[in-house]
């Protein structure tokens, strides 16, 4: 505690009060600073002071309010304690009504005997440790908060810069597939490696996924592309997804379904990512030959349920199955190559929907069956999803801008075998001026570039003569709201994110630039 925390400023009334005074609470230990003005003793104050004394006649007389004032100014745990010394005799109503308005006011009759005074001065200085403590309390608090706040800022770029990371050797391999699959005269080793790495490749591109989710549904930047859906197409979809570790664990799937359209206002992608999410939990937590069903009902709400004959879960683990990284027995949702996050996502994408998701199991040995409840949508004419086209691709002059040569070189050799001119840069100024020879119709530019990142790249290219025109993607590891937020701030019309999904990207170089 700082030395001034419990400094007694006293304004005396005159010159031998305030000699006999300071001599008094010298002499019991006292920290005094004897005050030669009303002005001085509030400047005093933000200094630290333990309690004041002043005479009634400073305290409501014309410079009062210098005195409300350097009290309204302490900070919000402070309840200053102050020792009025009032004359002998009645106080007027009017009086004592004023010096309440100053707050922890102690009216103290003169003339005082010593011990009187004192004990006055030591219950003041004792209400004023109290509020130290509070203090204190209050002080801490605001670290951790802070601590926390660090802590959880530091998480979500730990999380971005891992899937950041993550991306960027699996954009060579997967254009690496492509051109495989593109060759001429495949070998069936060359089909089984293929296949292989596809895999592992499909495999690693949904944990960087979940990582990204993780670190959006955490910052409340999960937006959902809502339409009419109809469950029992999202229930194929996922069971569709998760068919290949079912058929690998030699499982029995049995999904039951109403033989009706099953209505839900939902994001189609995002629904069969948490079905996906728990036939996966499913698949991997119970032992080969199990039986998994995934039944769709309705009962005022569209109902889907994943019951297994798994490994089960303690009941006192059931509260928290669905917290970021739960391990039970086995670790659930980390095995297997999981991360601990799939259960935590499904829980925060179906309550984005409105709707619940629960748990229940008769313990260890004994399967789990999980249980999402959704809102339903009012039965109405559907629109029929709008079937898959492969458009057919214009020669397109393309300028690939990425420090990363396989990362570059190989998108470059996918692009020139489905008929375009590619030129490839590995710096925003070199890009810069490959794109004043090539005037490219598209420009693919990674963001983290060395001397000129992708966004000022980006503000150049359309400052030149033929910028307007060019079709611009930033083809990045960076696929965080706020990444697409500047990159369309930037001058981009498209932001994918590397591994990018080579349709997508063939879709986009069908089409012109428009703005």
């Amino acid at each position: 505690m700082p030395d001034t925390d419990e400094r007694v400023l006293f304004l005396s009334p005159t010159k031998k009060d305030a000699t006999a005074g300071l001599a008094l609470m010298a002499g019991a230990g006292l920290t005094c600073h004897a005050c030669a003005s009303l002005a001085e003793l509030c400047r005093e104050i933000p200094v630290g002071v333990g309690t004041v004394i002043v005479p009634e006649e400073a305290a409501i007389g014309d410079g009062a309010g210098a005195l409300k004032a350097a009290i309204r100014d302490q900070p919000p745990w402070s309840n200053l304690p102050i020792l009025v010394l009032t004359a002998a005799g009645p106080t007027a109503t009017a009086r004592v009504k004023a010096l309440i308005e100053l707050g922890d006011i102690t009216l103290l009759k003169r003339p005082l005997e010593a011990a009187e005074f004192l004990n006055a001065v030591r219950a003041a200085l004792r209400d004023r440790r109290r509020q130290y403590q509070v203090r204190g309390y209050i002080a801490e608090q605001t670290r951790q908060a802070e601590e926390l706040r660090d802590a959880d800022r530091r998480k979500d770029e730990f999380l971005a810069m891992l899937a950041h990371e993550l991306r960027n050797p699996l954009a060579p391999i997967r254009n690496g597939l492509a051109i495989l699959g593109l060759r001429d005269g495949d070998r069936e080793v060359v089909h089984r490696t293929h296949g292989m790495m596809s895999r592992q490749v499909d495999h690693l591109s949904r944990l960087v996924d979940d990582l990204l989710d993780v670190s959006r549904i955490t910052r409340g930047k999960v937006e959902l592309r809502v339409e009419t859906v109809d469950l029992n197409a999202v229930l194929a979809r996922a069971a569709e997804a998760a068919r290949p570790l079912i058929d690998a664990r030699r499982h029995r799937l049995i999904v039951t379904q109403p033989g009706r359209p099953v209505l839900v206002s939902a994001d189609p992608t995002r629904l069969a990512q948490v079905v996906g999410n728990l036939l996966t939990n499913a698949a991997k937590y119970s032992d080969e030959g199990g039986r998994i069903e995934l039944i769709l009902e309705e009962d005022g709400v569209a109902i889907v349920r994943v019951r297994d004959t798994g490994l089960g879960i303690p009941a006192d683990m059931l509260p928290r199955v669905f917290d970021l990284f739960t391990q039970v027995g086995r670790t659930l949702d980390r095995a297997d190559g999981g991360l601990g996050i799939g259960l935590t996502l499904v829980k925060s994408l179906v309550e984005l929907h409105g709707g619940t998701v629960s748990v229940a199991s008769d313990g260890p040995g004994k399967g789990s069956e999980f249980t999402v409840r959704l809102p339903k949508r009012a039965r109405g004419k559907e629109k029929g999803e709008p079937g898959s086209v492969t458009v057919p691709l214009a020669a397109r002059r393309v300028l690939i801008v990425d420090d990363n040569p396989d990362a570059g070189d190989s998108l470059a050799e996918l692009l020139r075998l489905s008929g375009h001119a590619v030129e490839v840069a590995r710096s925003g100024m070199l890009g810069l001026e490959a794109a004043r020879k090539l005037r490219p119709d598209t420009a693919l530019l990674d963001i983290g570039l060395p001397g000129m990142s992708g966004y000022e790249l980006a503000g150049r290219l359309r400052a030149e003569p033929f910028g307007a025109g060019v079709l611009l993607v930033a083809l990045t590891g960076y696929g965080q709201e706020d990444d697409r937020k500047r990159s369309a701030e930037a001058g981009f019309d498209h932001h994918l994110t590397k591994p990018a999904d080579l349709s997508a990207l063939m879709k986009l170089l069908s089409a012109d630039r428009n703005r």
